[in-house]
């Protein structure tokens, strides 16, 4: 089984791409992040004429995540227990948002997630983020707690470096997100659950990145941040046989800000 998780950052403006990646890389499993649609907007006919069922959820031109699958798509799961609710808007009352889906593909239990980004120190989407992480802790500790042999990957943008090498200059994160000790206390405290960086010993660093921003030439400088991961519980992280990032795929025109992430699992 083949499986990879990509921030698409535009389904619909990627979709040729992503088709091609499919085919490319002998896809079966591919989870998405930030496709940026609607449920009615997604471009399911592009990947169900390669054979491959689609489980979506977004609800604008924000966030939004999918698994599409080609060996099975059983039990659909939106969002996780207790997965907390946003709103930035005054007198607007909080709703989940589309950051993660889970369904059943090829006997691995398969979660697409978009962690909150946190956005700065001082703002309050960053204790958005470690609620939502912490949330999304005690669910997946819970998953392992009521079957030990579950195999689940716990995919997608973290959006959280932990560790020095994840970025490409610590001292220009020094007052940032993605590299503050609560957040990468929170992404320790899901790998304590019992699940494991799977990528990370086949694909070591430093200066292996999943994510370079568009602006300031980072991606040709090499200027990027490594805050894509596949977690996955021990019966999972047992079958791993490779591990890849495809750092092709950040080239060329219409290029999303993102690599794919590749794993490669024993059956």
């Amino acid at each position: 089984m083949r499986l990879a998780t990509w921030n698409v950052n535009s389904i619909r403006t990627r979709a040729d791409r992503v088709a091609a990646f499919l085919e490319r890389h002998d896809v079966d499993v591919l989870a998405l992040q930030e496709t940026k649609c609607r449920d009615d907007q997604f471009p399911e006919m592009v990947f169900s004429a390669l054979g491959y069922e689609v489980a979506h959820v977004g609800h604008s031109q924000w966030n939004g995540v999918a698994v599409l699958s080609r060996i099975g798509l059983d039990d659909v799961e939106v969002g996780f227990p207790g997965m907390p609710s946003w709103s930035s808007k005054d007198g607007v009352d909080p709703a989940p948002e589309a950051r993660a889906i889970a369904a059943t593909c090829g006997g691995v239990r398969v979660w697409s997630l978009y962690v909150p980004n946190g956005r700065t120190l001082a703002d309050p989407h960053l204790q958005y983020k470690l609620e939502w992480l912490e949330a999304l802790r005690v669910a997946a500790g819970g998953w392992l707690a009521a079957d030990p042999q579950a195999p689940i990957a716990l995919v997608g943008d973290w959006n959280i470096a932990p560790q020095d090498d994840d970025v490409w200059d610590m001292s220009v994160f020094t007052h940032s997100t993605h590299v503050s000790p609560p957040e990468r206390a929170a992404f320790q405290a899901v790998v304590d659950a019992g699940y494991a960086d799977v990528v990370r010993p086949l694909a070591p660093g430093p200066g292996v990145f999943t994510y370079w921003d568009y602006t300031q030439l980072r991606f040709p400088r090499r200027e990027g941040m490594r805050i894509d991961f596949v977690l996955g519980s021990p019966a999972l992280t047992g079958r791993v046989t490779g591990a890849l990032i495809d750092r092709e795929e950040r080239k060329g025109k219409g290029a999303s800000d993102h690599a794919p992430v590749i794993v490669d699992l024993e059956d």
